[in-house]
């Protein structure tokens, strides 16, 4: 497994619904629904209007999206998720929707009165590349794997994260022991890594999900080039079933560099500000509103 990858796809994790049950898709079809994508993903677009513009932040030379649907055993996917057979993530239980309207009203009422109320992404904390599932976004979708006999260290660009995983045979964490991207051991089934992942936090919330997700990810290395790469969700007090997705990491030559996410962060302190700015301007039109009534 060692040496460095990129995981960049324009293939999306869950299926757009004009495919229906069709995980591949035939030459011409994945010709037309690339040139879609790119499209529609360029960030130098000028349509919209000024604030769509300003919305789309950085231009498009900054962003490493990929340029192909996923290839697996030469089949061109329309989507990561394999199962449930149409491509998309399974319903949320009650309680778990209940638990993220809850997360969003706290949201919605406190959205950055400190930096506590800013998601981990933005706190330079942990990345969603890191995962567990680790899914392509829109750039730094770069790792480096070392691999030894006892551990396996998964190097992650953005925001240099690493996960380090055990291979010998032990027990998880104690249940009281929380991390932000879980608490991983690993395993070999003939040449598959097996990396089985629990402890996660209540609030890491990959796609909604709780601190009871579990994930169970396989790394086969089919080609010289090429690992395998996939993992099943199973979180039964979020979704009404588990479900699982495969992607390809493809090996490059590129260094990974240092993403210096803190010493950079001056978005924090703008971000909050921006906050107290927006307040202020609310409460003066309130004022004013009243006054003239």
């Amino acid at each position: 497994m060692q040496g460095n990858w990129t995981n960049a796809t324009l293939t999306p994790l869950e299926r757009s619904v004009e495919f229906g049950q069709k995980l591949t898709l035939t030459d011409a079809e994945a010709a037309a629904y690339e040139k879609q994508r790119i499209a529609a993903g360029n960030m130098d677009r000028r349509d919209g209007g000024a604030e769509a513009d300003v919305a789309r932040a950085y231009n498009d030379v900054f962003y490493d999206r990929g340029t192909q649907l996923e290839r697996v055993d030469g089949y061109k996917r329309s989507s990561l998720i394999v199962d449930p057979p149409d491509g998309r993530i399974p319903p949320f239980t009650p309680e778990a929707k209940k638990r993220i309207e809850q997360a969003r009203a706290e949201s919605r009422r406190h959205p950055a009165d400190r930096p506590q109320d800013l998601s981990p992404q933005e706190r330079c904390i942990f990345s969603a590349r890191a995962g567990p599932p680790m899914l392509a976004a829109m750039y730094n979708n770069n790792y480096q794997i070392v691999q030894t006999p006892a551990y396996v260290m998964i190097f992650v660009e953005e925001i240099h994260d690493i996960r380090i995983i055990p291979l010998d045979v032990r027990p998880h964490l104690p249940s009281n022991i929380r991390k932000w991207v879980g608490d991983s051991i690993g395993h070999w089934e003939g040449d598959a890594l097996v990396v089985d992942t629990t402890n996660f936090t209540s609030k890491t919330r990959f796609r909604g999900t709780g601190e009871n997700l579990h994930v169970i990810e396989r790394f086969t290395r089919i080609s010289p080039d090429t690992i395998l790469y996939r993992f099943t969700i199973d979180d039964p007090s979020t979704f009404t079933k588990a479900w699982t997705a495969e992607s390809t990491f493809v090996a490059i030559s590129d260094k990974l560099y240092e993403y210096s996410c803190h010493e950079g962060n001056y978005a924090m302190v703008d971000v909050l500000r921006g906050a107290r700015l927006e307040e202020k301007a609310a409460e003066e039109a309130a004022k004013k509103g009243s006054s003239e009534r």
